[in-house]
Protein backbone atom coordinates (compact mmCIF):
# COMPACT_ATOMS: atom_id res chain seq x y z
CA UNK A 1 0.00 0.00 0.00
CA UNK A 2 2.76 2.45 0.94
CA UNK A 3 4.62 1.77 -2.29
CA UNK A 4 1.47 2.57 -4.30
CA UNK A 5 1.06 5.86 -2.40
CA UNK A 6 4.76 6.72 -2.94
CA UNK A 7 4.41 6.08 -6.64
CA UNK A 8 1.36 8.31 -6.80
CA UNK A 9 3.20 11.11 -4.99
CA UNK A 10 6.16 10.84 -7.39
CA UNK A 11 3.86 10.99 -10.40
CA UNK A 12 2.17 14.11 -9.01
CA UNK A 13 5.52 15.78 -8.20
CA UNK A 14 7.12 15.03 -11.57
CA UNK A 15 6.87 17.85 -14.15
CA UNK A 16 4.91 17.07 -17.28
CA UNK A 17 6.88 16.16 -20.40
CA UNK A 18 8.44 19.12 -22.24
CA UNK A 19 6.48 18.35 -25.37
CA UNK A 20 3.26 18.76 -23.43
CA UNK A 21 4.08 22.27 -22.18
CA UNK A 22 5.66 23.75 -25.32
CA UNK A 23 3.74 24.51 -28.44
CA UNK A 24 5.70 23.60 -31.54
CA UNK A 25 6.93 26.78 -33.28
CA UNK A 26 5.89 27.39 -36.88
CA UNK A 27 9.36 28.83 -37.57
CA UNK A 28 12.25 26.63 -38.59
CA UNK A 29 15.73 27.34 -39.92
CA UNK A 30 15.13 25.10 -42.92
CA UNK A 31 11.92 26.90 -43.78
CA UNK A 32 13.58 30.28 -43.45
CA UNK A 33 16.46 29.30 -45.74
CA UNK A 34 14.10 27.83 -48.31
CA UNK A 35 12.00 31.00 -48.30
CA UNK A 36 15.02 33.27 -48.53
CA UNK A 37 16.40 31.25 -51.42
CA UNK A 38 13.13 31.45 -53.30
CA UNK A 39 12.92 35.19 -52.70
CA UNK A 40 16.48 35.75 -53.91
CA UNK A 41 15.77 33.74 -57.05
CA UNK A 42 12.72 35.87 -57.86
CA UNK A 43 14.62 39.10 -57.20
CA UNK A 44 17.64 38.12 -59.30
CA UNK A 45 15.36 37.02 -62.14
CA UNK A 46 13.57 40.37 -62.05
CA UNK A 47 16.89 42.28 -62.05
CA UNK A 48 18.21 40.24 -64.96
CA UNK A 49 15.01 40.90 -66.89
CA UNK A 50 15.43 44.66 -66.36
CA UNK A 51 19.09 44.55 -67.40
CA UNK A 52 18.28 42.51 -70.49
CA UNK A 53 15.54 44.99 -71.43
CA UNK A 54 17.97 47.91 -71.03
CA UNK A 55 20.63 46.13 -73.06
CA UNK A 56 18.13 45.48 -75.83
CA UNK A 57 17.47 49.22 -76.10
CA UNK A 58 21.17 50.08 -76.49
CA UNK A 59 22.50 50.44 -79.99
CA UNK A 60 25.55 48.29 -80.55
CA UNK A 61 28.68 50.04 -81.80
CA UNK A 62 31.74 48.41 -83.26
CA UNK A 63 33.97 46.56 -83.07
CA UNK A 64 35.03 48.39 -86.22
CA UNK A 65 35.23 52.16 -86.62
CA UNK A 66 31.96 54.07 -86.46
CA UNK A 67 30.97 57.57 -87.55
CA UNK A 68 30.45 60.07 -84.73
CA UNK A 69 29.95 63.81 -84.40
CA UNK A 70 31.50 65.68 -81.49
CA UNK A 71 30.67 69.24 -80.50
CA UNK A 72 34.09 70.71 -79.76
CA UNK A 73 34.63 74.39 -78.95
CA UNK A 74 31.22 75.24 -80.37
CA UNK A 75 31.63 73.41 -83.67
CA UNK A 76 30.29 70.03 -84.76
CA UNK A 77 33.17 67.84 -85.90
CA UNK A 78 32.61 64.57 -87.72
CA UNK A 79 35.09 61.73 -87.55
CA UNK A 80 35.31 57.95 -87.49
CA UNK A 81 36.66 56.15 -84.44
CA UNK A 82 36.77 52.70 -82.94
CA UNK A 83 34.54 52.39 -79.85
CA UNK A 84 37.63 51.75 -77.70
CA UNK A 85 39.24 55.10 -78.56
CA UNK A 86 39.33 57.74 -75.85
CA UNK A 87 38.25 61.33 -76.20
CA UNK A 88 41.89 62.38 -75.76
CA UNK A 89 43.15 60.22 -78.63
CA UNK A 90 40.25 61.31 -80.82
CA UNK A 91 40.99 64.99 -80.24
CA UNK A 92 44.69 64.56 -80.93
CA UNK A 93 44.73 61.93 -83.67
CA UNK A 94 41.51 62.60 -85.57
CA UNK A 95 40.57 66.24 -84.97
CA UNK A 96 44.07 67.76 -84.82
CA UNK A 97 43.41 69.38 -81.43
CA UNK A 98 46.68 68.59 -79.68
CA UNK A 99 46.67 70.94 -76.68
CA UNK A 100 45.54 68.22 -74.26
CA UNK A 101 48.55 66.02 -73.55
CA UNK A 102 48.78 62.26 -73.14
CA UNK A 103 51.13 61.76 -70.20
CA UNK A 104 50.07 59.16 -67.62
CA UNK A 105 47.11 57.76 -69.61
CA UNK A 106 45.76 56.56 -66.26
CA UNK A 107 43.55 59.45 -65.12
CA UNK A 108 45.96 60.64 -62.43
CA UNK A 109 48.07 63.54 -63.71
CA UNK A 110 45.45 65.81 -65.32
CA UNK A 111 47.56 66.77 -68.35
CA UNK A 112 44.69 65.72 -70.64
CA UNK A 113 42.06 67.81 -68.85
CA UNK A 114 39.24 69.18 -70.98
CA UNK A 115 35.76 70.44 -70.10
CA UNK A 116 32.61 68.54 -70.93
CA UNK A 117 29.25 70.20 -70.31
CA UNK A 118 31.00 72.71 -68.07
CA UNK A 119 32.72 70.11 -65.93
CA UNK A 120 36.37 69.09 -65.83
CA UNK A 121 37.10 65.59 -67.14
CA UNK A 122 40.23 63.62 -67.93
CA UNK A 123 40.24 63.04 -71.68
CA UNK A 124 42.05 59.72 -71.25
CA UNK A 125 39.21 58.26 -69.16
CA UNK A 126 36.28 59.19 -71.43
CA UNK A 127 35.43 57.18 -74.53
CA UNK A 128 34.83 59.32 -77.58
CA UNK A 129 31.49 57.64 -78.31
CA UNK A 130 30.37 58.51 -74.77
CA UNK A 131 31.10 62.20 -75.45
CA UNK A 132 28.66 62.36 -78.36
CA UNK A 133 25.96 64.92 -77.56
CA UNK A 134 28.12 66.75 -75.01
CA UNK A 135 29.68 70.19 -75.31
CA UNK A 136 33.44 69.81 -75.19
CA UNK A 137 35.92 72.62 -74.55
CA UNK A 138 39.66 72.36 -75.06
CA UNK A 139 42.52 74.79 -74.53
CA UNK A 140 42.23 75.87 -78.16
CA UNK A 141 38.91 77.55 -77.32
CA UNK A 142 40.61 79.99 -74.92
CA UNK A 143 42.75 81.60 -77.61
CA UNK A 144 40.71 81.14 -80.78
CA UNK A 145 41.52 83.43 -83.73
CA UNK A 146 39.54 86.64 -83.67
CA UNK A 147 38.82 86.43 -79.97
CA UNK A 148 40.57 87.98 -77.01
CA UNK A 149 42.52 85.30 -75.12
CA UNK A 150 41.13 84.27 -71.77
CA UNK A 151 42.85 86.18 -68.90
CA UNK A 152 44.13 82.91 -67.43
CA UNK A 153 46.52 82.50 -70.36
CA UNK A 154 48.30 85.83 -69.85
CA UNK A 155 48.27 85.27 -66.10
CA UNK A 156 50.20 82.02 -66.56
CA UNK A 157 52.80 83.92 -68.58
CA UNK A 158 53.03 86.75 -66.05
CA UNK A 159 53.63 84.38 -63.15
CA UNK A 160 55.98 81.89 -64.81
CA UNK A 161 53.37 79.22 -64.23
CA UNK A 162 54.91 76.77 -66.67
CA UNK A 163 58.24 75.08 -67.30
CA UNK A 164 58.31 71.96 -69.47
CA UNK A 165 54.75 72.65 -70.57
CA UNK A 166 53.33 69.12 -70.49
CA UNK A 167 50.97 69.83 -67.60
CA UNK A 168 50.17 73.42 -68.61
CA UNK A 169 47.15 72.79 -70.91
CA UNK A 170 45.48 70.67 -68.23
CA UNK A 171 46.17 73.24 -65.54
CA UNK A 172 44.84 76.07 -67.70
CA UNK A 173 41.58 74.21 -68.40
CA UNK A 174 41.18 73.23 -64.74
CA UNK A 175 41.83 76.86 -63.76
CA UNK A 176 39.25 78.12 -66.24
CA UNK A 177 36.63 75.68 -64.96
CA UNK A 178 37.52 76.56 -61.38
CA UNK A 179 37.12 80.32 -61.99
CA UNK A 180 33.79 79.78 -63.75
CA UNK A 181 32.38 78.48 -60.47
CA UNK A 182 34.62 80.35 -58.00
CA UNK A 183 35.02 83.95 -59.17
CA UNK A 184 36.37 85.17 -55.79
CA UNK A 185 38.78 82.47 -54.62
CA UNK A 186 41.31 82.58 -51.84
CA UNK A 187 44.77 81.07 -52.14
CA UNK A 188 43.61 78.00 -50.22
CA UNK A 189 40.57 77.69 -52.48
CA UNK A 190 42.84 77.60 -55.52
CA UNK A 191 45.17 75.08 -53.89
CA UNK A 192 42.28 72.74 -53.19
CA UNK A 193 40.46 73.41 -56.45
CA UNK A 194 43.43 72.39 -58.60
CA UNK A 195 44.22 69.30 -56.56
CA UNK A 196 43.41 67.01 -59.49
CA UNK A 197 46.36 68.19 -61.57
CA UNK A 198 50.04 67.36 -61.06
CA UNK A 199 53.13 69.37 -62.05
CA UNK A 200 56.33 67.37 -62.04
CA UNK A 201 58.37 70.58 -62.35
CA UNK A 202 56.83 71.94 -59.16
CA UNK A 203 55.47 75.26 -60.44
CA UNK A 204 52.50 75.15 -58.08
CA UNK A 205 53.22 78.56 -56.53
CA UNK A 206 53.22 80.30 -59.89
CA UNK A 207 50.10 78.46 -61.03
CA UNK A 208 48.14 79.44 -57.93
CA UNK A 209 49.24 83.07 -58.23
CA UNK A 210 48.21 83.03 -61.90
CA UNK A 211 44.71 81.87 -61.01
CA UNK A 212 44.34 84.64 -58.42
CA UNK A 213 45.57 87.21 -60.95
CA UNK A 214 43.11 85.94 -63.55
CA UNK A 215 40.28 86.13 -61.02
CA UNK A 216 41.10 89.80 -60.39
CA UNK A 217 41.34 90.50 -64.12
CA UNK A 218 37.97 88.88 -64.76
CA UNK A 219 36.35 90.96 -61.99
CA UNK A 220 37.83 94.11 -63.51
CA UNK A 221 36.26 93.44 -66.89
CA UNK A 222 38.96 91.34 -68.42
CA UNK A 223 36.56 88.81 -69.87
CA UNK A 224 37.04 87.75 -73.45
CA UNK A 225 35.44 89.85 -76.18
Amino acid sequence: MSSKKDRTRRDQASPPPESATKTKSAFSRRGFLQGAGAGATVLSTALLSEQEAEAANLAAAGPGAVDITLNVNGSDMKTKVEPRETLLDTLRNHLDLTAAKRVCDRGTCGACTVMMNGKVVYGCTVLAIDAVGSKIETLESLSAPGKKPHPIIQAFVNNDAQQCGYCTPGFVMSSKAFLDKNPNPTYEDVKKGLGGNLCRCGTYMGIRKAVLEAATELKNGGARA
